[in-house]
């Protein structure tokens, strides 16, 4: 991105937020630098870390087989969806010597809440019988060998390692492309570009720990359609402030999951989370 991206300077709070100050819009600002770019992104994670600091992934997961799986059957659904459907798959097939040997039309029925099982049936049938043939039943921890496996990409891989390896990596999902095209940390749309220019703004220790702040901040809010700018602490960061509801008291309406008093996306949550668990499969949500 270099020095092409636009956005108002750190110091430059919106009208809402500038306590007695003047309600007028701020003035066009002046071209960010790349410099100033780089500080103002690396001050938008030290506070998302105090705002979310049990930021973890939101899949239900006890190793990285069932990291692998559940991240493959996160495409198109959430992990709300998921989390209520793994409990019964994993009973089934709890290793990839299991799911390789199942009948299709069993693992189709019991993976169909999350879409399009078909295609995800066959992914894990083709990863488990690579990992079952190639990799003698365990989950690769290099990205270079879980991107050969079917229905496995970069982004993928990059939760398997970042969370059941400690290998860092940035995870780019829509949540996180949205976010960071919105504070102009990149331009990008290819998720590769995107990684590969997030990367170059933080050290590698930030990586995966960054990505799941971003998320947590995208999905409780800032929202795709209706921002809670009102309700963000970061917004006297945000060059995008405005594009939703500024208001203080709507905005907090539309804050989701345990930052508006509802459950998260994981049945079994780290301990130190501090909202509710999820319901199963078939419960209605309060």
């Amino acid at each position: 991105m270099g020095e092409q991206a636009l956005g108002k300077a750190s110091s430059q709070a919106p009208p809402a937020l500038q306590g007695k100050g003047s309600a007028k819009k701020p003035s066009a600002a002046k071209p960010e630098s790349r410099l100033a770019m780089v500080r103002r992104a690396r001050r938008i994670n030290r506070e998302l870390a105090e705002i979310y600091p049990y930021a973890h992934p939101e899949l239900d997961f006890r190793n990285p087989f069932e990291l692998l799986v559940a991240t493959v059957l996160s495409a198109q659904t959430t992990d709300l969806r998921v989390n209520q459907t793994t409990p019964a798959l994993f009973a089934a097939y709890p290793t990839p010597e299991d799911m390789a040997a199942a009948a299709p039309e069993h693992l189709e029925e019991l993976i169909k809440p999350t879409g399009f099982f078909r295609a995800k049936s066959r992914s894990l049938l083709g990863l488990s019988q690579a990992l079952r043939d190639n990799f003698g039943g365990e989950v690769p921890g290099r990205i270079e060998d879980l991107v050969t496996l079917p229905g496995v990409g970069r982004k993928t891989a990059n939760v398997v390692l970042g969370n059941a390896f400690g290998v860092p990596g940035i995870t780019v999902d829509t949540h996180f492309g949205r976010l960071v095209r919105r504070w102009k940390w990149t331009e990008q749309e290819d998720p590769e570009k995107v990684e590969a220019e997030i990367c170059a703004i933080f050290p590698k220790s930030e990586w995966t720990m960054l990505s799941h702040r971003v998320v947590f901040h995208g999905r409780r809010i800032c929202h795709a359609r209706r921002p809670a700018c009102g309700a963000c602490p970061i917004a006297p960061l945000c060059p995008a402030y405005g594009e939703g509801e500024t208001d203080p008291e709507k905005a907090r309406k539309l804050l989701k999951y345990e930052k508006g008093g509802q459950p998260g996306q994981r049945l079994s949550p780290p301990p130190d989370y501090p909202g509710l668990p999820a319901p199963p499969l078939g419960t209605p949500v309060p």
